[in-house]
């Protein structure tokens, strides 16, 4: 997929997070817990039986499409912070969809999930809009629209959706992208047909961004935006496009989860995370679509997997979260990496000089 092993090193995350994990097991023997059980027994949260994979394969759905929504933002120049409303305000579309129509399936979940992407792209594009024609900056306009996406969110659920409890009303079940055999193979886990969605949408974020005219204006005008004034592009309507698709492709991360997982959308005291968590994975994964990939299993693992960890070695959630932002740190900080995987390439030539 384009992947230029000069400019994104493919030592550099994995070096970033051996260089993690070993922070992690200083901070456990510091807290007093054994490194080594506590990451076997994260490990075994992860591999252990097939149920556990599903349910690792469900936490990274979503992290993918917030991912790529983030990733596919920085590859046009904008810093997308508003995958997180952009999330919920699909989510929303898709329960909505849901639960009002009646339709057979084949129908009723092509258009749950286009309700999504809209409602998502939407969302993004009007960030997008308020800097195109505007000049406000990305990242105030979509930090504010995280919150007014909260917000109204909880108050449609409430005035138009809501069940006995503090969440919306069930989807209908021609609805559900949740399908019993799919769930059978992996011994109950709540897996879903997300996952082949998110892979598929990852290939088509790598095929507009670099085998089409429309991706390489929109990488043009994220790159240098006078330079394409002057070649004849429009710079305000892809930027204003790039946004829409970006937050489509969070509001299908929130579709998943609607759709896929729980069938219905809580009233929430505060934000799920996965949006923000997909800045992460982004950068993880080097802002392209195979990295982006990479990056959400990693993420998703290392969060499902701390669950083990935390009730099996006792050791506290917050470790993990040390971990991985250490990863980030690492790989931020990408100098630390090549200098380490620069002095490993060199043992092999000392040894033959020494041997000669």
């Amino acid at each position: 997929m384009n992947f230029n092993m000069k400019k994104h090193n493919i030592g550099v995350p994995f070096v970033s997070i051996i260089l993690a994990m070993l922070v992690g097991a200083v901070a456990m023997l510091l807290a007093g817990y054994n490194p080594v059980s506590a990451y076997a027994s994260f490990f075994d949260g992860i591999f252990s039986s097939p149920y556990l994979m599903g349910e690792t394969i469900r936490q990274v759905t979503p992290l993918i499409f917030t991912g790529l929504a983030v990733a596919f933002a920085f590859r046009t120049g904008l810093f997308n912070i508003g995958a997180e409303g952009q999330f919920l305000v699909g989510q929303l579309a898709a329960v909505a969809v849901g639960i009002f129509f009646k339709l057979p399936f084949f129908l009723h979940i092509p258009l749950a999930i286009l309700a999504a992407a809209i409602a998502g792209g939407l969302w993004g594009a009007i960030p997008g809009y308020l800097k195109a024609k505007r000049g406000v900056h990305e990242v105030i306009t979509t930090i504010m629209m995280n919150w007014i996406a909260f917000i109204l969110t909880n108050y449609l659920i409430r005035t138009y959706m809501k069940a006995e409890s503090e969440r919306s009303m069930d989807i209908q079940p021609t609805a559900s992208i949740s399908f019993e055999w799919l769930s059978d193979l992996f011994q109950g886990a709540r897996i879903h047909l997300g996952i082949v969605i998110a892979l598929l949408f990852a290939f088509l974020m790598y095929f507009l961004l670099w085998r089409t005219k429309q991706g390489f204006e929109l990488r043009a005008v994220g790159s240098n935006s006078l330079a394409a004034k002057y070649a004849g592009m429009n710079v305000k309507r892809n930027i204003i496009k790039a946004m829409f698709i970006s937050g489509a492709l969070a509001g299908l991360g929130g579709a998943s989860e609607g759709l896929g997982v729980y069938g219905y959308m809580t009233i929430s005291s505060v934000f799920p995370g996965v949006g923000y968590d997909g800045i992460a994975v982004a950068l993880i994964g080097s802002n392209t679509s195979i990295g982006v990939i990479l990056g959400a299993i990693l993420f998703g693992a290392l969060t499902f997997g701390a669950q083990n960890m935390q009730m099996a070695s006792d050791v506290p959630y917050e470790i993990i979260r040390i971990v991985i932002a250490f990863i980030i740190f690492f790989i931020a900080s990408s100098d630390i990496a090549k200098s380490i995987l620069g002095l490993l390439r060199k043992i092999p030539l000392r040894s033959r000089k020494g041997g000669a």
